[in-house]
C-alpha cells in the first residue's frame, strides 16, 4: 500500500500524490517514511524532501518552517517555503 503524501506551502499545494518512501529534514535528523510507519508529529527543518512515486520516479524539493505530520498511510507536510527542485 502506498503513503497519500501533500506537501504544501504557505501560499500552494507544492506536489501531492502516492509514494513508496518520502525522506524529509528535522530538527532532530532526516527521518524516512514508508508504508505502515508509526504516527508521527515533527518540527520540520531546513532542508530537502525527497520523495521517490510508486512508479521509482524521483521529486526533490527545498522546504523550511513548518512541520510534518504521518497518521495512517497519510504523510502531510507543510512548510512555511516550499519549492521543487528543478
Amino acid at each position: 500500500m502506498p503513503l497519500n503524501v501533500s506537501l504544501v506551502s504557505a501560499d500552494a499545494e507544492v506536489w501531492s500524490g502516492e509514494a513508496s518512501l518520502v525522506v524529509a529534514k528535522t530538527v532532530e535528523g532526516e527521518i524516512g517514511f514508508m508504508s505502515g510507519h508509526e504516527p508521527v508529529l515533527a518540527i520540520l527543518a531546513e532542508g530537502q524532501v525527497r520523495i521517490t512515486q510508486t512508479s521509482g520516479t524521483k521529486i526533490v524539493a527545498n522546504a523550511q518552517d513548518g512541520f510534518l505530520s504521518m497518521e495512517g498511510d497519510n504523510l502531510t507536510i507543510v512548510a512555511g517555503n516550499a519549492a521543487l527542485i528543478a
